[in-house]
């Protein structure tokens, strides 16, 4: 099935858009690549480091396998970028922590990374992120921080901690970078640059060659433009023979339920709450199904987490405590 048969759903700058410009002869890997060196060349603190020859390696590889009408997988020749937690050969795998900075270059790619370039995409650099990957707002003292993209008069918080990963894809660097989410470090930044994010659970994809956080909390996922985009990514990172289909279904009967405690959270300002309500009224208009009511479950946890504390921090400090000594 081609990519762009999605009906009114296709969506301008996104992987499959890109890969159908490819597979039509209106681009190639290469002018790609230049365009989005030229892109993050503009953008300050997006990438922690690069990876322009093997991006140029690669881009050029896939060009000539789109010419022979062989590409390597529906994405061949699609840039994605790495959150630096992801050992990709050859660059210093910082975790955003300047004490890590000197650390010898990864020898081997991380399974992820190998098995996206196999599938033919070109890897142009590792993204910056809050230090360790400890933080929702993204910011980063040593690397400095990711402005992000709808700023309007000063700049605002790219979120994190894969804040790097979602300003390259918000910026239009890249339409796909790989992020991780341990509590909302995939989702906070999707959220906050208008973008897809796919926090996918624990075991999904491999996590060997990505540097942990809090090993039971951690997974690794991937934002994007679409949906699209993230369901060709899932079929590309599980090994799937099959393509998932990419035809929109109805929301038609989708039963959703939105906790009544967050429209009356006195700390959501009014702004946030209109647009939400929003969001709401535009999936009833497309017949999604949705409750409005308490949900005692969230509660109770976020009230043993006041009193108790976050699981993920008790592993994080077990884990990487050496650091601290």
């Amino acid at each position: 099935m081609s990519m762009t048969d999605t009906g009114s759903h296709s969506v301008t700058g996104d992987a499959c858009a890109l890969a159908e410009d490819f597979a039509q002869g209106r681009s190639d890997p290469v002018q790609a690549l230049d365009k989005a060196l030229q892109q993050a060349a503009r953008a300050d603190h997006v990438f922690i480091s690069m990876s322009i020859e093997r991006a140029r390696r690669e881009a050029e590889a896939s060009a000539a396998r789109w010419q022979q009408g062989q590409p390597l997988s529906p994405f061949d020749g699609v840039l994605i970028a790495w959150k630096d937690l992801f050992d990709v050969a050859g660059s210093v795998t910082t975790a955003g922590a300047a004490v890590r900075n000197n650390l010898s270059p990864a020898l081997l790619d991380a399974p992820s990374v190998g098995l996206l370039a196999r599938s033919g995409m070109v890897s142009l650099g590792k993204t910056n992120l809050s230090e360790f990957a400890y933080s929702g707002l993204g910011l980063n003292p040593h690397f400095g921080t990711p402005i992000n993209p709808n700023s309007d008069g000063s700049p605002r918080i790219p979120g994190g901690s894969s804040s790097g990963s979602a300003v390259a894809v918000a910026n239009r660097t890249v339409p796909i970078a790989m992020g991780t989410d341990t509590a909302g470090s995939i989702r906070v930044p999707a959220a906050l640059n208008g973008l897809v994010g796919f926090r996918s659970t624990s075991r999904r994809y491999s996590r060997d060659g990505v540097f942990p956080l809090a090993l039971t909390l951690d997974s690794v996922g991937p934002l994007t433009r679409s949906v699209r985009d993230a369901l060709v990514i899932d079929d590309l990172l599980c090994a799937r023979s099959k393509p998932s289909s990419l035809i929109p279904r109805s929301l038609a009967g989708q039963r959703f339920l939105l906790d009544q405690a967050v429209l009356e959270d006195e700390r959501v300002t009014p702004a946030v709450r209109d647009n939400l309500l929003r969001a709401v009224e535009a999936l009833r208009a497309s017949g999604a199904l949705i409750e409005v009511k308490p949900c005692q479950a969230f509660q109770a946890t976020l009230l043993l987490t006041q009193q108790q504390g976050w699981l993920g921090a008790a592993e994080a400090f077990a884990l990487h405590q050496p650091l601290l000594d």
